[in-house]
């Protein structure tokens, strides 16, 4: 008998969840995260864990899968048809990159989610996962990424993508940030101290069985290092934290609120960053968070309701149209849509959705969401602009610009303040952006600007 023949296999839960969100993600557009909560409501905990590791795996490494299934197909991966495509990309992924299950079984269940779907073929899934049973770990080790082009295969990732960051911040960089993209992302909480503090939520935590360290450079963070079923936990529902990576915990620090002050927080949903600004105002003064869309608005309002976060005031508006009340606020935070390519690691299908059109048109919004909140600002404010990408054109660029039809506002020297985190391109080293290889969280940029009196 050779591998993947023998009697009809039974396909486990976890696989059978793996490929349906794998077909969802890439035939159907769906978002990943959305497709696993449809597809994992009815498993157990350990399934439901295992589904997630195989569909966000194969997806994540999609463009390395496609090239060795290419190799082993003889024909290039997208001539491949989409059901037979995702059972192979979900074998590959379980035989090159996990370990425990034999590579019968995990052949075997390839064919048999291939035959649930496709009336031919399941001979090309038997012959390519058998071969990639074979070789396919001596072929993956030897992988090279001497140019953008290999370290796209290699560390799979969008070929525009490699070569954008290989230009701008040079190939050692880009490996690097690509590298890591593919390892997790940091499970981060901030304490919030409109209940709680760091040390009191970490001896808390730690009782309860949850060690966590704290951040010796922001008071409020706390760092995970294992599994942490955050929804679940009594400090949750009592509003004592919340999910947050560290970069993003720099932006509300960056702009600073003082207790009484107005706020103007554009783009505000889901809300960490605006409770954040709550709680570093102690609550007194006014947030007015501004949000287009009605579900997210509505998920602002319930988070700053956890959060005791008592001073946010919740819009339904959109962020770039002029504010009715003129140039009050004291602080602004511009938090646009950006493309997220800081979150690669937390967000498995964004790579493969992003592109140089879109990067095109998230500038034009963010440029006349930014142009809303400097009018909004009074005289001698401050406004943060900010997004969770690595990319000049939507960072650096986009600052340029605005000051040079701004004239009156002027660049804080940021990365003076943060020099470990200063933005390591020349065209804008005083900003911050920080990286997911060198920083250990996500990729965000942050620029303080001033407005003249």
């Amino acid at each position: 008998m050779t591998l993947g023949e023998g009697p009809r296999a039974r396909v486990s839960p976890a696989r059978t969840c793996a490929y349906a969100v794998l077909r969802r993600v890439f035939e159907q557009g769906a978002y990943a995260d959305h497709a696993l909560r449809a597809e994992a409501k009815n498993l157990d905990a350990r399934d439901r864990a295992l589904a997630m590791r195989l569909a966000y795996g194969a997806i994540q490494r999609k463009g390395t899968l496609d090239h060795l299934i290419g190799l082993f197909a003889e024909r290039p991966a997208e001539r491949v048809d989409a059901p037979l495509l995702a059972a192979l990309r979900l074998g590959c992924y379980e035989l090159l990159y996990l370990d425990g299950a034999p590579p019968h079984a995990v052949v075997a269940g390839a064919v048999e989610l291939a035959k649930t779907e496709a009336r031919a073929g399941h001979g090309l899934v038997n012959a390519v996962l058998r071969r990639c049973a074979r070789e396919g770990s001596d072929l993956l080790a030897g992988l090279t990424d001497r140019t953008a082009d290999q370290a796209a295969i290699k560390h799979s990732h969008p070929s525009w993508l490699a070569e954008l960051w290989w230009s701008e911040l040079g190939a050692d960089e880009a490996r690097a940030l690509m590298a890591a993209d593919n390892e997790p992302s940091e499970l981060a909480i901030r304490a919030n101290t409109l209940v709680t503090d760091a040390p009191t939520l970490s001896k808390d935590m730690a009782a309860a069985g949850v060690p966590v360290r704290r951040d010796p450079d922001i008071p409020e963070a706390l760092v995970l290092d294992g599994p942490f079923d955050a929804l679940a936990s009594r400090f949750w529902r009592e509003g004592a934290f919340v999910a947050q990576s560290r970069g993003a915990m720099l932006v509300a620090r960056a702009l600073g609120p003082e207790p009484g002050e107005a706020v103007l927080d554009l783009c505000a949903a889901p809300g960490n960053k605006t409770t954040h600004l709550a709680a570093l105002m102690s609550g007194q003064g006014r947030i007015v968070a501004v949000e287009r869309d009605r579900r997210r608005a509505g998920a602002l309002v319930r988070a700053a309701q956890r959060l005791h976060a008592d001073n946010v005031h919740v819009e339904l508006a959109d962020a770039a149209a002029p504010r009715p009340e003129g140039p009050v606020f004291d602080r602004v935070l511009v938090d646009p849509p950006c493309s997220g390519l800081g979150t690669l690691q937390a967000r498995p299908d964004l790579r493969w959705r992003a592109s140089p059109e879109r990067l095109a048109e998230l500038q034009r919004v963010q440029a006349s969401i930014l142009a809303a909140g400097a009018e909004a600002l009074r005289p001698g404010g401050v406004l943060v602009y900010s997004t969770c990408t690595i990319s000049t054109a939507e960072n650096d660029r986009q600052i340029a610009s605005f000051l040079e039809g701004h004239p009156s506002f002027a660049l804080d020297d940021l990365g003076a303040d943060l020099p470990a985190l200063r933005n390591p391109s020349p065209s804008a080293p005083e900003t911050v952006l920080t990286l997911p290889h060198r920083d250990r969280t996500a990729g965000f940029f942050v620029a303080r600007l001033r407005k003249g009196a």
